[in-house]
């Protein structure tokens, strides 16, 4: 992308975290002026009436409070994304249901929620285990998958389809961050991304994070298949490059007003 006008702003949700460390030392790298939200109601000191252009990183419920004074337009793949997806890349049954019937099921499934993270992300026993109550209505939508294993998941950073940069995350469920320069599987990884966005390339933003993995599913042999897709602006770096990540963060949550033709459907 063209170097970012000096009077750039990216706006960093008041919670800590070490990707928005790592986002705002690449964002002062452009010239870009770095700002921290105030947590409460009173935005003044957001400097929101400037002429520049905003950008933002952090959580979807900060976002939602910001969005409309910022002039946000953050995109974010649907939430039915992963359960629409061709098989050839999901590589098991994946169905969107409600809360109420995940807890009606009688067998052991993996349930989350599409994009919030309202409730653990789990493989549960059976119907008792996904949570309710006041927060969590019982028609609140979720996701419904059959037990597989990941032997490693990796997170891509995509602009245009491209991988710009991307790290490994996890092996056997378990934390372990490594570049995906340094992968051994990296052709594998990139070949795989690339059947991906030019499949599906069209049903995702322009600037997304896609999470893929190893995967095996009723003793079958290992494959490469989508974890899930997740808006760039609230995901981790892990191992990836930092300044390439900018990238696609600041397009995937810029100004409302540059969210082009192609990327409308995905921005609310």
């Amino acid at each position: 992308m063209p170097p970012t006008r000096p009077a750039a702003r990216l706006m960093l949700a008041p919670q800590y975290s070490s990707t928005a460390e790592l986002l705002a030392a690449a964002a002062r790298r452009r010239g870009m002026r770095v700002e921290t939200l105030p947590r409460g109601a009173d935005m003044a000191d957001s400097r929101d009436g400037e002429d520049t252009e905003a950008h933002y990183y952090g959580g979807p419920l900060f976002a939602a409070r910001v969005r409309d004074r910022l002039g946000l337009g953050l995109l974010e793949p649907a939430g039915d994304w992963l359960a629409e997806l061709p098989r050839a890349f999901s590589g098991r049954a994946i169905r969107t249901a409600t809360l109420a019937e995940a807890r009606a099921l009688a067998r052991p499934a993996f349930v989350k929620p599409p994009t919030a993270k309202s409730f653990p992300a789990a493989v549960y026993g059976d119907g008792s285990g996904p949570p309710a109550g006041p927060g969590l209505p019982l028609w609140t939508p979720v996701q419904i998958s059959e037990v597989v294993t990941w032997h490693c998941e990796v997170h891509l950073f995509l602009l245009d389809g491209e991988v710009r940069t991307g790290s490994q995350y996890a092996v056997f469920g378990r934390l372990d961050a490594v570049p995906l320069g340094g992968h051994p599987q990296r052709a594998e990884i990139l070949d795989f991304a690339s059947r991906l966005t030019g499949a599906a390339g069209h049903t995702l933003p322009s600037a997304v994070v896609v999470d893929a993995g190893l995967m095996s599913a009723g003793g079958g042999a290992p494959r490469w298949a989508v974890v899930e897709a997740n808006m760039a602006w609230f995901s981790n770096c892990y191992a990836a490059d930092p300044y390439a990540a900018l990238d696609v963060v600041l397009r995937a949550a810029g100004p409302a007003s540059r969210v082009t033709e192609r990327d409308r459907p995905f921005s609310g």
